[in-house]
C-alpha cells in the first residue's frame, strides 16, 4: 500500500496544472513540424547536394544518406531513455532544438563558405572529372549531420508523448483529443513539409544552396522561441528514474523463482495483488505465464525484508506488454525499406526524366517529386478525420473505425504495391530513355501516391500503437520505437544496396545499381524489395492475430 500511496503522491506532484489539451498544441506542433522541415526537407534534396557539390557517385551518396538516416532514427531511442529516466520531456526537446539549430548552421556554412566544399567541376557535374572533397571538408559536413541527428533524438522522442501529456485521459474529451491528435499531428507537419519541399527545394536548386539552408535554420530558431512561449500552457510530468529497473527486476525475479512450486516455501504477496486489481484494474494474465512467478514472495525473502524483489502485478503486465510489442516492431522494419528507396533512387530516376512542368518552361527540382506523397497525406488525413472516421465507427462499432494493427496491415499492402508499380514504371522510363525519349517526371506520380497512403496507414498507425501500447512511464521510448525501426531499416537498406551492387556486378556484368541507371536494372531491385515486403506482410499478419491489446 505504501508503494501505491507513493505513486499517487508522485502523480499529484507531477501534474500540478490543469490539462488544457488543444490550447497547448500550437507550440508543441510548431516545434515538431519545423524540425521536420530541416531534417526531412534536407534529406529529400541532400543526395542532389552531395552529387553536385561534393562530387560523390550515386552509390556513395545513397550509402551516406542511409547511414545518416539510420543514425538520425536511432537517436530518439537514446533521447527517450534520457527523457523518461532523468531529464523529462520538455528539457529534452529544448536540448534537441538547440542541437538541431547548430547543425543547420554548420550545413549553411558549408554552402556559404567555398573552402568548406570542393571546387566546382569544370565539366559535367554528374559524369565528368571533378576534384574530390578533402577529409576536412567531409568532417565538417558530417559534424553538421551529427548535430542534426542529436537534435532529432531529443525532439522526435518526446514531441508526441509531451503532446499526449496535455490531454486528460480520465475524461471522454481527453481520450477523444488524444486519439485524433495523432492524425492531426501528422497532417500539420506534412503541410509544412509540403511548403518546404516546393519553396525551399526551388531556392536550393535554382537560386542558392546557402539561402535554401538558411530558411529552415531561421525557422528552427522561430520554433525554439515558440516552444518557450507556450510554457505557461504545458503540463509537465516528471521522470520516475530508470525505466528499465522494473523490467530487469521482473525478469530476474521470474528467472530465480522459475522452479518454485512448494506452497510451504512461498507466499503470494496479496496486498500488492489486491491493490493493483482495485486501482489499475489489472490482473495476472496467462500470457507469458513464466513471468507470473515474479509476484511470488519467498518466506525467507520476507524475513530478510528484500523489498527490491517484490514485483507488482502492474510491473509484470508491463513487461508482458513490451515483449508482445517486439514482433510487431520487428515486422515494421522491412516495410520501411520501400520508403528509403523513394527518398534516394527515385531522385536518381527523376534526374533522368523530363523535368519541365507541362505547358511552362519551369523545371521541377528532382527531389520535389516526393511532394506528391505529401499532398496525398495532407488531403487524405483531414478527410478521414472529419468525414470518414465517424461513418466507419458506426459500421465497425470500434473506436477510430479500425484497429491500430489493421491500419498497419493496410499500410503494408500499399508498401508492396508501391515497389511493384515502381518496378514497372522504371522499366518504362529506362526503355523510353534508351530509345531517345525522356518521359515526364509525373510518370513517378503513381508510386508517390501509393507511398503517401503507406505513410498514412503505417506511420500514423504505428505511432499511435507504440505510444498507447507501452507503459505510461515509457511513452517516450515507445514513441521512439518507430524511429528505431526506421533506423534499422536504413542500415539494412544501406547494406542491401552495397550487397546487391557488388553481387550483381560480379564477373564483369553490369550492376543492377549502376551509376548510370540507364545501364542498370533498378526495376529488378524494386521487385526484390516487393518480394521481401510480401513475406513481411505474411509475418506481420501472423503476429497481429496473436497480439493482445493493452488493458483490453
Amino acid at each position: 500500500m505504501d508503494e501505491e500511496k507513493g505513486t499517487m503522491s508522485s502523480d499529484s506532484t507531477t501534474r500540478q496544472r490543469k490539462h488544457l489539451g488543444w490550447k497547448a498544441m500550437p507550440y508543441i506542433l510548431a516545434n515538431e513540424t519545423l524540425e521536420r522541415l530541416a531534417s526531412f526537407g534536407l534529406m529529400a534534396n541532400f543526395m542532389v547536394y552531395m552529387v553536385k557539390e561534393y562530387h560523390m557517385d550515386q552509390v556513395q551518396a545513397a550509402t551516406l544518406i542511409n547511414t545518416w538516416s539510420a543514425m538520425t532514427n536511432f537517436a530518439p531511442i537514446i533521447g527517450a531513455f534520457i527523457s523518461d529516466s532523468y531529464t523529462g520531456k520538455f528539457r529534452t526537446i529544448v536540448f534537441g532544438s538547440i542541437s538541431e539549430l547548430l547543425g543547420m548552421l554548420v550545413l549553411t556554412f558549408t554552402s556559404l563558405i567555398p573552402n568548406l566544399r570542393p571546387p566546382p567541376c569544370t565539366s559535367d557535374q554528374i559524369t565528368g572529372e571533378c576534384t574530390r572533397y578533402s577529409d576536412s571538408q567531409l568532417y565538417v559536413l558530417l559534424s553538421g549531420l551529427f548535430l542534426l541527428s542529436v537534435g532529432t533524438g531529443g525532439i522526435r522522442s518526446c514531441s508526441v508523448p509531451f503532446g499526449l501529456d496535455q490531454f486528460d485521459d480520465s475524461t471522454e474529451e481527453g481520450r477523444e483529443g488524444s486519439r485524433s491528435f495523432f492524425s492531426w499531428y501528422y497532417t500539420t507537419h506534412t503541410i509544412v513539409q509540403l511548403i518546404s519541399m516546393t519553396l525551399v527545394l526551388y531556392v536550393q536548386n535554382n537560386i542558392s544552396w546557402a539561402i535554401g539552408f538558411a530558411i529552415p535554420t531561421v525557422l528552427n530558431l522561430v520554433a525554439l522561441v515558440l516552444l518557450f512561449v507556450g510554457t505557461r500552457f504545458y503540463v509537465f510530468v516528471k521522470p520516475e528514474g530508470s525505466v528499465f529497473s522494473g523490467i530487469f527486476k521482473v525478469l530476474v525475479d521470474a528467472y530465480k523463482k522459475r522452479n518454485v512450486q512448494s506452497s510451504s516455501e512461498i507466499d503470494y504477496h496479496r496486498p500488492l495483488l489486491e491493490t493493483n486489481a482495485k486501482s489499475n484494474e489489472l490482473v495476472l494474465t496467462d500470457q507469458f505465464r513464466f513471468l507470473n512467478k515474479a509476484v511470488i514472495v519467498m518466506n525467507n525473502d520476507k524475513a530478510r525484508n528484500e523489498e527490491w524483489r517484490i514485483c507488482t502485478v502492474g510491473q509484470i503486465e508491463d513487461v508482458k506488454c513490451i515483449i508482445s510489442i517486439i514482433p510487431i516492431f520487428a515486422s515494421s522494419i522491412i516495410g520501411f525499406l520501400a520508403m528509403n528507396q523513394q527518398q534516394t533512387f527515385t531522385v536518381s530516376q527523376a534526374l533522368k526524366m523530363n523535368l519541365r512542368f507541362p505547358g511552362t518552361s519551369y523545371l521541377i527540382p528532382p527531389a520535389s517529386i516526393t511532394v506528391i506523397s505529401l499532398l496525398t497525406i495532407g488531403i487524405w488525413l483531414p478527410f478521414y478525420e472529419t468525414f470518414l472516421v465517424r461513418r466507419i465507427e458506426n459500421i465497425t462499432k470500434q473506436e477510430g473505425g479500425i484497429s491500430l494493427l489493421q491500419k498497419v496491415g493496410f499500410g503494408n499492402v500499399f508498401c508492396i504495391s508501391t515497389m511493384f508499380i515502381s518496378g514497372i514504371l522504371e522499366q518504362k522510363r529506362r526503355d523510353s530513355t534508351l530509345s531517345g525519349t525522356n518521359i515526364s517526371i509525373f510518370w513517378l506520380a503513381p508510386q508517390q501516391i501509393l507511398m503517401g497512403f503507406y505513410q498514412v496507414f503505417t506511420i500514423v498507425g504505428l505511432t499511435e500503437f507504440f505510444n498507447k501500447q507501452v507503459p505510461i512511464n515509457m511513452r517516450s521510448i515507445g514513441n521512439s520505437l518507430l524511429y528505431l525501426g526506421m533506423s534499422l531499416a536504413s542500415y539494412l537498406s544501406s547494406a542491401m544496396v552495397s550487397i546487391v551492387h557488388s553481387v550483381t556486378g560480379r564477373g564483369g556484368r553490369q550492376s543492377w545499381l549502376a551509376d548510370d541507371i540507364d545501364n542498370g536494372k533498378l526495376d529488378y531491385f524494386y521487385y526484390f524489395i516487393a518480394a521481401l515486403s510480401t513475406l513481411n506482410l505474411i509475418s506481420f499478419l501472423w503476429c497481429a492475430r496473436r497480439y493482445r491489446y493493452r488493458n483490453m
